[in-house]
């Protein structure tokens, strides 16, 4: 089920308290109880905070295009696909690298081409493009490549099919957006901000981290005895390797060779 975008200011729904915490418990090979870990995958799932692209992988799922204009700006879209400069409200001293979207409107979602590097962009009226967001189906002239800047990390020249750059001309109060720069400069060079659920780095992190989110008391009720504090790690690393159940083999066995030595 597609997530809907959240912003800064919006009230959150308050979540229920599961009544019965042990019912997140089920049977796994045979007689060995073994945790889910779907509470804590699903937290990790609604992470709507948002980040700095880094790498040109990154960019996928809701971005947004923050521009290098004297006055923050980032790339909007109208309900008719008319592409603009938007100011930025949910910004930090100016910090392009602090930008938030405000508005449904300065949400892009990315997507890969498949069989290319190239990414389509579709506003959040459903339409393709960022020079003019009008398109219903990808052709080459809605495909870009993110070109990562040599000079300055986290920051994007956004190539066109016709290798042209997409650029900023800042010489009035309202900055215009055009895709006609024949090579790389400051006025093409933009920061993509996306929502960390989607980040590869930070979604590898987040289900590592989930898979360690286990208590020792959790530890020995699947076992069925206390364990050792060498056993509690021994488990706890073994879930984030992917040996899990094999490790909790090994410590029943070795508490049954115990009881009877």
């Amino acid at each position: 089920m597609v997530k809907p975008l959240a912003f800064k200011g919006d009230r959150k729904s308050k979540k229920r308290k599961n009544p019965h915490p042990d019912s997140c418990l089920t049977l796994e090979d045979g007689d060995t109880k073994a945790l889910t870990v779907q509470n804590l995958a699903a937290e990790a799932e609604e992470d709507d905070s948002w980040v700095t692209a880094e790498a040109a992988t990154d960019v996928t799922g809701p971005i947004m295009f923050a521009l290098p204009s004297t006055k923050p700006t980032c790339i909007g879209c109208d309900a008719n696909g008319k592409v603009y400069t938007s100011e930025l409200e949910n910004i930090v001293h100016g910090d392009l690298a602090t930008a938030e979207p405000h508005d449904v409107r300065q949400v892009w979602i990315a997507s890969r081409v498949a069989g290319t590097d190239e990414i389509s962009f579709k506003g959040h009226h459903g339409r393709i493009g960022v020079l003019s967001a009008t398109r219903e189906a990808i052709s080459p002239e809605e495909s870009f490549l993110c070109i990562p800047s040599p000079e300055t990390p986290g920051m994007f020249s956004v190539q066109t099919a016709r290798e042209k750059f997409i650029t900023i001309v800042d010489e009035s109060k309202v900055p215009e957006i055009r895709g006609d720069a024949e090579s790389v400069s400051f006025n093409t060079t933009l920061r993509i901000r996306m929502q960390a659920r989607f980040k590869p780095r930070l979604k590898a992190n987040k289900e590592s981290k989930t898979r360690e989110k286990i208590s020792r008391k959790e530890l020995e009720e699947v076992v069925g005895r206390r364990l050792e504090e060498d056993e509690v790690r021994r488990l706890k690393k073994a879930r984030v390797q992917g040996d899990y159940h094999e490790a909790i083999l090994d410590v029943k066995v070795k508490g049954k060779h115990d009881k009877y030595s």
